[in-house]
């Protein structure tokens, strides 16, 4: 009997967040043609510039919240609400000074290390842009250890639409003034989705009126037991948005020594992020729907030591994600200018959908191997792999680089790091649950 309600919440939680996934995915590539269509390939370019620095402080701005919070709920050893209310106020401590960081680095990251000076304003506008960002993912994070997925779902949806409704009545304003402004506004849009999502969650905290005072005020052990989960999490994640935070910086840097203009770099690197890897990234809120599932039903199997149960899971989640993937990449392989003229009005990219396509199927397997790990306490691995194939992905970046291919280096670079990672995820899952 448990076992068959065990897989009950599993199918239902994983139907649940594939429907949600779905449509927000569709909201997300309707936005980003929304986006394109307003502010042009020049906007779009500038604002995958920065994306990179924004991406990394989201992931500083978290610190690993989500994943050990759903991990210590899953378990259902601590009191729920004393373990959320004692990491709030940590969060918002830690976001204050990040924002006074962003502050201070932003004339050097805008003038000297991306060489762009009409950067400065949107990163600016990043640090608003944190604490909002870290206490709905925190939110999120209670309610995957619940194992309830609904809340997710109603959140990330809410969140797009409102997110949709705020780039079309906004930006076209902004953009009259200058492009600098349209894109911080693009920005500073995420601000206010974010807490629209927060008041979503909220409305979903179960016994809001039995709150008491004493479980609102933070306990240290609570701090140190999701520390303890969290900080290794972020190293795993803090390593790849590192990489990513150095790409445009290390792109620009090689590229201009050997003699390409700034305005291409800015431009094919603008294409590259903003139109080939949304196409290819498609079949992943499958994945990472998926996966976000997997991480409480591991940890749960996996402290009863149930490997059969975890590797059941596991083959499931993959064989599903590679149903998903493989007909996706090669339909995007056969004609990738068709896709994108029809969701982009643009051809550009073309060539570069076609050259990396093949290697995103491994990237789709590469979310399930990484949850499972998270889950039976294998977290400092997959921030050792990633760290691997980080190292690996930027020593090829700028060595591809001075190959003369443009480009093309930097896909080249991007197919090692999906490789390393993989192949070492799938390494030590084998050796834990097979061997």
């Amino acid at each position: 009997m448990g076992a068959l309600m065990k897989k009950e919440t599993f199918i239902k939680s994983t139907l649940i967040l594939i429907i949600g996934g779905a449509i927000t995915k569709a909201l997300g590539m309707f936005i980003k043609i929304v986006m394109t269509r307003i502010v042009g390939v020049e906007g779009i370019s500038l604002y995958m510039l920065i994306f990179p620095t924004f991406s990394l402080f989201m992931t500083i701005s978290q610190l690993g919240f989500p994943v050990a919070i759903s991990k210590l709920v899953a378990e259902e050893r601590y009191s729920n609400k004393s373990l959320v209310f004692s990491i709030i106020p940590f969060s918002l401590a830690f976001n204050i000074i990040l924002m006074f960081v962003i502050i201070l680095i932003a004339p050097t990251l805008a003038n000297d290390l991306l060489r762009e000076p009409r950067a400065y304003y949107p990163i600016l506008a990043i640090a608003l842009v944190l604490p909002f960002d870290s206490l709905s993912s925190i939110l999120r994070g209670y309610f995957f250890g619940k194992q309830k997925m609904f809340p997710h779902t109603i959140s990330l949806v809410t969140e797009q639409i409102v997110r949709l409704f705020l780039i079309v009545i906004i930006i076209p304003s902004l953009l009259e003034k200058n492009i600098i402004f349209a894109v911080s506004g693009l920005v500073l849009v995420n601000m206010i989705s974010e807490l629209s999502s927060i008041l979503i969650l909220l409305l979903f905290i179960p016994n809001k009126k039995n709150i008491k005072k004493e479980e609102i005020v933070p306990v240290l052990s609570n701090v140190k037991n999701i520390l303890a989960i969290a900080l290794p999490t972020t190293g795993s994640r803090l390593i790849g948005s590192i990489c990513y935070f150095f790409e445009p910086i290390i792109l620009t840097l090689a590229l201009t020594t050997i003699g390409y203009n700034s305005n291409y770099i800015v431009t094919e690197y603008g294409i590259i992020e903003g139109f080939v890897l949304p196409l290819l990234m498609l079949p992943n809120f499958f994945t990472n729907a998926l996966s976000s599932v997997l991480v409480p039903i591991v940890s749960k199997s996996y402290a009863k030591k149930d490997k059969i149960e975890i590797r059941k899971r596991l083959r499931q989640v993959t064989i599903i994600s590679l149903l998903i993937g493989i007909p996706t990449t090669m339909i995007l392989m056969i004609n990738p200018t068709f896709f994108l003229n029809i969701i982009y009005k643009t051809k550009e990219g073309g060539s570069y959908l076609r050259f990396i396509a093949p290697f995103f199927v491994i990237l789709y397997i590469q979310a399930p191997l990484a949850s499972v790990l998270q889950a039976i306490n294998k977290a400092k691995n997959i921030m050792y792999d990633n760290l691997l194939g980080t190292i690996a992905k930027i020593i090829l970046i700028f060595v591809c680089s001075f190959l003369n291919i443009g480009l093309y280096g930097f896909l080249v670079a991007m197919i090692a790091n999906i490789l390393i990672v993989t192949i070492l995820h799938f390494k030590t899952i084998k050796k834990e649950l097979y061997d």
